[in-house]
């Protein structure tokens, strides 16, 4: 079941943890599962451009289960006018809270003029986020960086943020890596630049009315916790999709919920509903099982998990059965 515009549902955001939209990754399919997991959790959507929004099948780009909420759009774009377009129709589809994207490193997004590049003209950034609050009462963030290439000084960073909070921005997702905008590509840009969570509690400090979410080189629900007494949320992103069971005690450990978790064989049990309306749709039953390939990540039987999936999920005719197959190459514990 697809979100209908205009519902009248609203969500309480809670940031303790959120999952950081990946690019081919955080899709409806990866988050439906997930939901299974975690109900708290705020979640987001891929990176989705203006021009993609406003000329594009929006249908096909912005809707999602339901169940899938608490869930934010992250926007790509530098046109204020675009923007505000864009929130306004986030607004629409019932989105929790509209996020800009000043973080992306790629020529990709650089030629279109947005993502971290946009760290060095702050107050175009204001100005977008002016225009988008001036379109919608959901809540406009921004996901940024420390810095991009050699402008990456404190002093420069807190410029950014106090410029950018001028314009209406309250919450503020900090990944805790600066960008190199030429000579890196995305993936060496989440690795090579060293991790800086000290400056991530320094602009805490020094912007104390602000929200501010801790995001890079996250991997445990420890590490969450931890980081917590420093920061007002965290965001984890690559660790949460390549084992995804990590989240499963989020619930209970961040957010006082008393329910139990799910067991991974109870949730792709669980799941099974949810893959059988799609495959009646048309969706491809790899389209889907691509996202659960590390559920069993450190327990025996993994491989023969992966395997069994990576070789049947995109054969003709693959349906539940073959999730419950893969079900038996691992121990029910």
């Amino acid at each position: 079941m697809d979100m209908a515009i205009n519902s009248k549902m609203t969500t309480k955001l809670n940031r303790r943890l959120s999952v950081a939209p990946m690019l081919d990754l955080t899709d409806r399919h990866y988050r439906r599962f997930l939901r299974l997991l975690t109900r708290q959790t705020l979640l987001y959507t891929e990176m989705v451009t203006t021009g993609a929004v406003l000329r594009g099948d929006q249908q096909r780009l912005l809707a999602y289960d339901p169940a899938e909420r608490p869930l934010a759009l992250q926007l790509g774009g530098s046109d204020p006018a675009h923007l505000a377009e864009c929130a306004r129709i986030a607004a629409e589809w019932n989105y929790d809270e509209v996020n800009l994207n000043v973080g992306c490193p790629s020529d990709r997004v650089q030629s279109g003029r947005f993502g971290a590049c946009l760290m060095a003209e702050p107050d175009l950034v204001a100005e977008c986020v002016a225009a988008m609050q001036a379109t919608t009462t959901l809540p406009v963030t921004v996901k940024t960086r420390i810095g991009i290439d050699d402008h990456d000084s404190y002093a420069e960073l807190a410029q950014f943020v106090g410029t950018v909070a001028a314009g209406g921005c309250a919450v503020f997702i900090i990944h805790a890596r600066k960008a190199w905008l030429k000579g890196l590509s995305p993936k060496e840009n989440r690795e090579i630049p060293p991790l800086r969570h000290d400056v991530v509690y320094r602009l805490k400090q020094d912007f104390p009315a602000l929200t501010i979410v801790l995001n890079g080189g996250l991997t445990s629900l420890d590490q969450v916790a931890e980081q917590l007494r420093q920061v007002d949320g965290t965001m984890i992103g690559r660790a949460a999709y390549e084992n995804p069971y990590l989240l499963a005690e989020a619930d209970q450990r961040l957010f006082g919920t008393a329910t139990p978790p799910l067991t991974r064989h109870q949730a792709i049990r669980a799941l099974l509903p949810y893959v059988e309306i799609q495959l009646q749709q048309g969706t491809p039953l790899h389209c889907m099982t691509r996202h659960i390939l590390g559920l069993f990540q450190g327990v025996p039987g993994a491989r023969a998990w992966r395997r069994y999936l990576s070789e049947h999920a995109c054969r003709p005719g693959a349906g539940t059965g073959t999730l419950e197959a893969a079900l038996q190459q691992v121990a029910e514990s």
